[in-house]
C-alpha cells in the first residue's frame, strides 16, 4: 500500500538487516536493484501497441552538446536537464517509482470514465504516462504535451488514441478544445511562473473536468537524524536545489501546488503527501520498493542533475563537480543514512457541469 504522509504520522521504520546486508555488499545490491528495476520497466514497454507518428520541425530535433551531455537546442535555456538516451531511461524509472509511490496507480483523481474524452500529458517526458492512460482509456484522446521531444517518443509503439506534440506549457494555448482530465507531473526546476502556469492549466479544463500536479519536496531528510550537514550528499542536495532557485526555477514546487490550485479557481482541491525514501532501507514492503527505484534514478541522475547548474550557475569546475558526485554516490550506496524526500499530489475540480 502507498504510504501518505499524514500530519504528526509516526517515522518511518527502519530495516536494519537491509542496512547491513547494503553495507555489506553494496555493488552486488545495487547490481541487482538496477537489473530488476530494468527488467521490469522493460517489460512494461514490450507490451504490444500501434504505431503513431508525430511531424516535427527540423529546429525541434536540433541538439548541442554541454558537459559530455546532450541537451535540446529548441528554446535553449528554458530546461537545464539533458535529453540523450541515459535521461530518457532515468525518465522511465522516476515514472515507475512514482506509479507505485501513490498505489500503483497513473492518478488519483476522481474521475468519471465515461466523461473523460480528451486527456493533455504536459511535460510528457517519454511520453510513457501519456500511452499507459491511452490504454487505460481507449475511447478518449490523449494528447502528450513537451517542450523537447525526446527520441524514443517516435518510434515507441503507442495505442492509437495517443498523439504528442512539441509545445512550450508556459506559452499561450493553441488548443481549439478543452480537456476534460489535464495531468502534469514532475516539473521541479522547469517551469518559470508555476501560479500562471497553473491559472493556464485551469483555462484548459473543460467545465466539471479535473487537473491533477504531482510534484516534488526535493529537500533531503531523514527523521533519524542520519543525514548531516556533513555528508556530501546534504551539500549537493542543497547547492543543486538553490542554483536552481537562482536561475528562476522553483525547485520545490510540490508544497505550494494545492496554493496554486485554489488560487487559479479549482474546487473540491484534495491533497495527499507521499513519502519516498532514498535507499531500501524502509521496513514497509511498498517502501522499500519504492526506496530500491528511486536510489537507482538518482545514481542514474547525478550528472544530469548536476553538471549544468554546478557550473554555469555556481561557476564550479567540472572536475569539482565530479569528485563531489563521486562522494555522494559513494554515500548513497553504503547506506549511511536514511534519507527521503516528499511527493506531493494535488488534483482540483474546474467549476461548472461537464458537458
Amino acid at each position: 500500500m502507498a504510504a501518505e504522509a499524514q500530519p504528526g504520522a509516526a517515522p518511518l521504520e527502519i530495516d536494519d538487516d537491509a542496512v547491513r546486508n547494503e553495507r555489506a555488499v553494496t555493488g552486488r545490491i545495487f547490481l541487482t536493484w538496477t537489473q530488476q528495476t530494468r527488467r521490469t520497466l522493460l517489460e512494461r514497454k514490450r507490451q504490444p501497441r500501434s504505431f503513431a507518428t508525430t511531424s516535427l520541425a527540423p529546429s525541434v530535433l536540433d541538439y548541442k552538446f554541454v558537459h559530455g551531455r546532450r541537451f535540446h537546442a529548441y528554446k535553449e535555456g528554458a530546461y537545464v536537464m539533458p535529453n540523450d538516451d541515459d535521461e530518457q531511461d532515468r525518465l522511465d524509472l522516476a515514472h515507475l517509482m512514482n506509479v507505485k509511490a501513490i498505489g500503483n496507480k497513473l492518478y488519483l483523481a476522481p474521475l468519471d470514465a465515461a466523461r473523460v474524452q480528451r486527456i493533455l500529458d504536459l511535460g510528457t517526458g517519454t511520453g510513457i504516462w501519456a500511452i499507459e492512460m491511452g490504454e487505460e482509456f481507449p475511447g478518449a484522446e490523449v494528447l502528450g504535451n513537451d517542450l523537447i521531444m525526446l527520441t524514443s517518443i517516435s518510434s515507441s509503439r503507442v495505442p492509437p488514441n495517443v498523439k504528442f506534440e512539441v509545445d512550450d506549457v508556459e506559452a499561450e494555448w493553441t488548443h481549439s478544445e478543452k480537456f476534460d482530465f489535464v495531468f502534469c507531473r514532475y516539473m521541479s526546476a522547469g517551469i518559470w511562473k508555476w501560479p500562471e502556469f497553473v491559472k493556464r492549466v485551469f483555462g484548459g479544463v473543460a467545465p466539471g473536468g479535473w487537473a491533477e500536479f504531482q510534484d516534488y519536496d526535493m529537500r533531503y531528510f531523514s527523521e533519524d537524524g542520519s543525514l548531516t550537514e556533513k555528508h556530501h550528499t546534504k551539500k549537493w542536495i542543497d547547492t543543486l536545489l538553490g542554483a536552481a532557485a537562482k536561475v528562476g526555477r522553483e525547485p520545490i514546487p510540490g508544497v505550494k501546488l494545492r496554493e496554486w490550485a485554489e488560487e487559479a479557481g479549482f474546487e473540491n482541491v484534495t491533497e495527499k503527501v507521499f513519502r519516498m525514501p532514498i535507499g531500501p532501507w524502509a521496513k514497509n514492503p511498498d517502501l522499500k520498493q519504492v526506496g530500491h527505484i528511486n536510489l537507482v534514478q538518482v545514481l542514474q541522475g547525478l550528472e544530469a542533475f548536476s553538471l549544468r547548474l554546478f557550473c554555469d550557475v555556481e561557476g564550479w569546475d567540472e572536475a569539482e563537480v565530479t569528485v563531489l558526485l563521486a562522494n555522494v554516490r559513494k554515500e548513497l550506496q553504503s547506506g549511511a543514512f536514511h534519507a527521503q524526500i516528499k511527493l506531493h499530489v494535488v488534483y482540483g475540480q474546474k467549476p461548472g457541469t461537464a458537458a
